[in-house]
């Protein structure tokens, strides 16, 4: 298995164990989940320029790599829905949208077909991302005493529960118009797609 493979695993991997971590009570181990985030998302860089690079691109490298990418934000959303941050109805869009699109791409690779990731989509996962960064930095920030001690009222606008949530329905409304914005564009293609398997 070619190193970018390697880091997709890797990613895989540690995303069980950033949520176990997340979840605990223990602020030190919090701030370790943030840590392994960190890294689990760099693999994701990391990998996608060496396999372009060095031309490491494999089929199984094609179908994991976006799907390890969705596996670790959903589990950060559902951490989230978990401790009661974010609410559940928002995050099953945003999962069942990325794994939709996703599986949908991976297997119109595999009979052949190409579905190139439009720029649409890819300001979707910057924003997304922005988003989960601002609420992994933050809550982190806030169960960690020495930085929390004396900054209490700037964490009470930060995790300001209204702000939270209506910035969550903007990241939702994104994700799902970005979702059948792709799905109509790709209508043909799609069509096309499925009437070759029957």
């Amino acid at each position: 298995m070619v190193l970018p493979n390697q880091l997709t695993v890797l990613r895989i991997i540690l995303t069980p164990i950033f949520l176990i971590l997340f979840l605990t009570n223990d602020p030190l181990l919090k701030q370790i989940s943030l840590i392994v985030f960190i890294i689990a998302a760099l693999t994701d860089w990391y990998d996608g320029w060496l396999a372009r690079k060095f031309n490491y691109i494999t089929d199984w490298g094609k179908f994991w790599d976006p799907l390890a990418d969705k596996i670790l934000t959903s589990a950060a959303f559902l951490g989230f829905v978990y401790i009661k941050i974010l609410p559940l109805w928002m995050v099953l869009i945003i999962i069942v949208r990325d794994f939709l699109i996703t599986g949908l791409r991976a297997y119109a690779d595999y009979k052949g077909h190409s579905f190139p990731t439009s720029y649409y989509a890819k300001v979707k996962t910057f924003i997304q991302l922005t988003f989960l960064y601002y609420l992994l930095i933050v809550y982190v920030g806030q169960n960690t005493v020495q930085i929390f001690t004396g900054h209490e009222r700037l964490f009470d606008i930060l995790m300001n529960q209204t702000f939270v949530y209506v910035t969550m329905l903007i990241v939702t409304a994104i994700t799902f118009h970005s979702g059948v914005t792709y799905l109509y564009k790709s209508r043909r293609l799609i069509k096309n797609l499925f009437q070759h398997e029957n």
